[in-house]
């Protein structure tokens, strides 16, 4: 092959170039898809696991020169309906939330989603085993029905066995009776965290942050449909299915999941 001492190297210095070129545009479609909620360290994690040999440093440069950040977390209240003298069920998860197996505990809470329209609720169930969101639901008010509705959606999709420890804060519609019967009914152990400790619930409390800061926030709904399909889409999408979680060893939900039913 004919080719010329310079024209050599002017090839062997594209190389590398055009290998940072396709890594710059990685990072920045990934900053596009994770709306900007992928900071140094998860942006590397990701990048090794599509095959790039990178390191948090190297990938703290990329982001810099392809003019990304990862946005900062803003803190959100959040609010339970505890004035209520309806029995209240004792501390049995006492902050023991690694859980060597699925459908063990459960951890249950509401927040709440602001469109143009009017307030959304959205209730959801975690699995702490495999911080998979494996129930939820969702409407224009915060009545029983609303909790007690992704209680049984998460009953569906995962037929856990007897016993399991239902974890919640001390809100009126998880101590109602018609939910305290519903987790008689299917045997499960009722626990609620300490008064005005929030601490308690953090699993749950760190989904909403992340749901929140890392998909909602900058979002305007002109409708509750509108932001229900942003939500479903976090959850399914992106939480379930491909956000990297630093206490799975930075693998996801799904993959955890998947592993335990080998």
């Amino acid at each position: 092959m004919q080719v010329s001492r310079s024209g050599f190297y002017a090839w062997r210095r594209r190389g590398p170039d055009d290998h940072r070129q396709a890594l710059l545009r990685e990072v920045r479609e990934l900053h596009r898809r994770k709306r900007g909620s992928y900071g140094s360290r998860r942006m590397a994690k990701e990048l090794r696991r599509r095959g790039y040999e990178v390191g948090r440093y190297q990938v703290r440069s990329l982001m810099r020169e392809a003019g990304v950040a990862a946005r900062q977390r803003r803190r959100w209240r959040h609010t339970t309906d505890s004035q209520h003298t309806l029995p209240v069920a004792p501390n049995l998860l006492n902050r023991q939330f690694t859980v060597a197996e699925p459908n063990r505990v459960w951890v249950a809470d509401i927040t709440a989603i602001w469109t143009l329209e009017g307030w959304l609720y959205l209730a959801a169930v975690l699995d702490l085993h495999d911080r998979q969101l494996v129930g939820w639901a969702m409407a224009d008010h915060m009545r029983t029905q609303l909790v007690l509705d992704a209680l049984e959606v998460a009953v569906g999709r995962r037929q856990p066995e007897k016993g399991l420890i239902h974890h919640s804060d001390r809100g009126s519609q998880y101590a109602s009776h018609d939910y305290r019967s519903t987790l008689d009914r299917h045997a499960f152990q009722a626990s609620m965290s300490r008064k005005g400790n929030c601490w308690d619930n953090a699993v749950m409390e760190r989904f909403f942050g992340s749901l929140k800061s890392e998909w909602l926030a900058g979002q305007r709904y002109w409708s509750r449909q509108a932001a229900r399909r942003d939500v479903v889409e976090y959850i399914e999408m992106e939480y379930n299915s491909c956000r990297l979680h630093s206490t799975l060893g930075y693998q996801t939900p799904r993959e955890i999941e998947l592993a335990a039913a080998a």
